[in-house]
């Protein structure tokens, strides 16, 4: 990072927000100070009561239900991401499963660097696992999409590293979801959008209006006896697909044969969040949700002159996922010997099942079927926990917090039927299995679990009026490699009420996933006759141990962060700098493949010692020992002013400078001193940028009356989606994205109305040249982390109650 970089966003923050403080001086109300969204109680990053999120020792955004509904979008993943510039939201294309399972990054860090928390209980990950070249390649994260905004009350983002607080995976920082809690009134909602947008290609140009979006919303408080509440949320969205790909060059009359763009999606979410006293002391509550998706986005196509080969026609594959994700939390909150008490018991499970649709089995010719069930993968979770905490006359206070978790995690792989992965007899020299996307087979099918205990201590003093110390620690045991143990120390010193400085160090840690360990996916050609596998296998498997393949041990971090906080009145400033560096950390490698002399050595080796195991012509698995070092700035700016003549206004500015580099990269394995490349060129520069280096988000929050409108405007820095080589490397470009929104919501009345449109000036990435785009489809970067899709109008009609 250039330090004229960080100067320029700290600089820029304070002056834009003093200009607006200047202009309205004048005519500010006594009010401006006192109606603030830095005075909001935060629990995420700290176990001590009453701490506002300007004066934690620990960064902290808070996100407001209001922030996520007056927007366009209702993706969770993608609201986010416009309003917190250290999150990013790509939104991949023609990258199999995970066009449909999208996973969100925290300062361009893994995606399962990130831990997820919902009302403080950790959130289950994701069954699908992304194996294809986007961003997150490898990870299997958090499906932020799974829970309705109409549920959220708010949401805390942790900007720290937090595994001595919370455990594995919170490398990067937590997001933590805060469920709505209402025993009374209610409301609904209805939003529609269309793309109004202006296409240009690399050899093409087209006009788009339609391809719409319908989510109906609604959610209802009502008491539970006297004095408890249950709150019930729902959710309904449909999309139609969006297609913003080139022509395809290959057609003797070139015309658009491709779906490159977001996926149809067919939604149906619900929510509940419920508490009850029972007696003087103690309190039951529960909450959970369910989600159905339907996603179906589509593959490369196949031409004519392909699959008249098999006597078949030409056809567009497509990649069906229905997922189904279970979320179920009950506890008891209370005191036992003067000590608040928290115990809780949780269960997650996501599936997802996949079907190939309007394809065919070449092997089958033209008595191929079209529709074909690949299978499914499953992940589940428990997680039973018991949390204590309890303040002491000790200095000026002494939070004192203990507990204990044990967590039991499964994973399995289900095969799909015969004609999704299997050979036919009418071509029986073709590449088997469905089109587009090939089903898992029963060689892939696995069953696998493991179990976690840990234990924590957190202690937070207010030594002085000014000083605050806090220090914790955890110790974790996993049934499959063992301990870890982890510490922070944090600090923060007020030299006044309006300025303090603040500053974490600790260690942090990422468990493998059973994912990654036992994920599993072979897919079968014939070579001279003869079935050969070639795929993706555990790394302790006996074929992946073959050319150096072993168990996975956890990824271990350092994080540091510094920065101060300015807060007067109304205005409030926070400056972050980071640095976080990763060692052993976890990647998918390369085909390993027989063309290489030591890997046709090892793998020949092999089969000599187990001759019942199958041919192979190329192996790929995870392996630990790359090494990161990610270093950057947050800043955040906020003014609210009040005044009397021209209504009520928040300006925000935030931004985030961010810099990864990739410090060391494995070689070679223990068995393959000669090896190909383990990680080549692309991947390393995904991990280095793939995600904007800066993002910077102003925004300017209006009302009077009963109008109201919101504008945003987000910069976001070049992003490479890099080749097998630089003469292959895109760039989206920097960019400039406008949103806008017009509201109208009487004070005295139910209804409330509003009119907008994300990315208002129809600004897209740079085109893939037609050089490197020679089928057409890929006509934009998908790394891009604002998508490809231009200019959505929308309406959202509501009543509340």
């Amino acid at each position: 990072m250039k330090p004229s970089d960080a100067l320029l966003l700290a600089a820029t923050s304070v002056a834009a927000i003093a200009n607006a403080q200047s202009a309205f001086a004048q005519d500010r109300t006594p009010e401006a100070a006192s109606d603030n969204l830095a005075d909001t109680i935060i629990v995420t990053g700290t176990r001590s009561q009453g701490r506002s999120k300007l004066s934690s020792a620990s960064p902290v955004d808070v996100v407001t239900a209001q922030d996520l509904r007056q927007q366009g979008t209702t993706e969770l993943g993608t609201a986010l991401a416009n309003i917190v510039p250290s999150i990013d939201f790509p939104r991949p294309s023609a990258t199999d499963g995970t066009d449909a399972i999208r996973p969100a990054t925290l300062r361009g860090m893994s995606p399962d660097q990130t831990l997820v928390l919902i009302n403080g209980v950790r959130a289950h990950t994701s069954a699908q696992l992304n194996t294809n070249g986007s961003v997150g390649r490898g990870s299997a994260a958090v499906d932020l999409n799974t829970i309705p905004s109409t549920a959220l009350e708010s949401i805390e983002v942790l900007r720290d590293g937090a595994s001595a607080q919370y455990g594995s995976d919170a490398i990067a920082g937590v997001i933590n979801l805060r469920l709505r809690k209402a025993d009374s009134g209610g409301g609904a909602t209805v939003t529609y959008g269309i793309y109004d947008t202006q296409v240009d290609t690399a050899r093409d140009s087209r006009h788009v209006t339609g391809e719409s979006t319908v989510t109906v919303a609604g959610w209802q408080g009502a008491k539970l006896g006297q004095d408890g509440f249950i709150t019930i949320s729902g959710e309904y969205t449909h999309r139609n697909p969006t297609s913003r790909g080139d022509v395809d060059p290959r057609l003797s009359t070139p015309v658009v044969d491709n779906r490159f763009g977001d996926p149809e999606v067919t939604s149906y979410s619900g929510y509940v969040n419920a508490a009850k006293p029972i007696g003087d002391v103690w309190e039951i509550y529960g909450f959970g949700g369910y989600q159905y998706r339907n996603s179906t986005s589509a593959a490369f196509p196949r031409l004519d002159s392909a699959a008249s080969a098999y006597g078949l026609d030409g056809f567009l594959p497509k990649i069906n996922t229905h997922s189904r994700d279970l979320t179920a939390t009950g506890g008891l909150r209370g005191e036992i010997a003067g000590w608040n008490a928290d115990i809780n018991l949780s269960y997650g499970r996501n599936k997802i099942s996949y079907w190939t649709r309007d394809s065919a089995n070449y092997t089958y010719g033209a008595g191929s079927q079209t529709d074909f069930y690949d299978g499914n993968v499953i992940y589940d979770q428990w997680v039973l926990g018991a949390d204590f905490s309890k303040k002491f006359d000790i200095f000026q206070s002494l939070n004192v917090a203990w507990g204990v978790e044990g967590r039991r995690e499964g994973y399995q792989i289900n095969a799909g039927e015969y004609a999704s992965y299997g050979y036919g007899t009418a071509y029986p020299t073709a590449s088997p299995g469905a089109q587009g996307f090939g089903g898992f087979s029963p060689d892939n099918e696995v069953n696998e679990h493991r179990t976690n205990g840990s234990i924590y201590l957190d202690l937070e003093a207010q030594v002085t009026d000014k000083l605050l110390i806090g220090l914790a620690g955890r110790g974790e045991h996993y049934s499959d490699f063992g301990n870890t143990v982890n510490g922070k120390a944090s600090a923060r010193y007020d030299f006044s009420p309006a300025f303090g400085v603040r500053a974490t160090a600790s260690t942090g840690f990422r468990a493998p996933s059973l994912i990654q360990q036992y994920y599993t996916s072979v897919s079968s050609v014939i070579q001279n006759g003869n079935q050969v596998d070639t795929g993706t296998y555990p790394s302790n498997s006996s074929i992946a141990g073959a050319l150096g393949g072993k168990a996975l041990e956890p990824e271990k971090s350092t994080n540091l962060s510094a920065g101060f906080v300015v807060r007067s009145g109304g205005f409030s400033l926070t400056v972050d700098g980071y640095r976080i560096h990763v060692r052993n950390q976890l990647g998918l490698s390369e085909n390993l493949s027989t063309s290489n002399t030591a890997v046709a050595a090892a793998l020949t080796a092999y089969k000599a010692a187990n001759p019942d195991a199958a041919d192979v012509s190329a192996v790929r698995f995870f392996i630990n020992g790359l090494a990161t070092t990610t270093k950057g700035i947050d800043a955040v700016a906020n003014y609210k002013i009040v005044t009397n003549a021209a209504g009520t206004f928040d300006l925000t500015l935030a931004g985030n400078l961010n810099d990864i580099d990739v410090t060391k990269v494995p070689t070679t394995t223990s068995t393959l001193p000669n090896a190909p490349t383990l990680f080549a060129r692309s991947r390393i520069l995904t991990i280095e940028k793939g995600t904007p280096r800066q993002k910077v988000t102003g925004s300017v929050a209006w009302s009077l009356g009963g109008i109201g409108a919101t504008a945003r405007v987000t910069y976001y820095g070049d992003v490479l989606q890099p080749g097998t080589t630089a003469a292959a490397d895109i760039h989206t470009g920097k960019r400039a994205i406008t949103d806008f929104e017009l509201r109208y919501q009487p004070k005295e009345s139910a209804l409330n109305l509003a009119i907008g449109a994300n990315n208002l000036l129809d600004v897209y990435p740079k085109q893939t040249p037609a050089s490197l785009n020679t089928t057409g489809v890929t006509a934009f970067p998908y790394y891009s982390p604002f998508g490809f899709n231009g200019r959505y109008i929308y309406v959202r009609a509501g009543l509340n109650w």
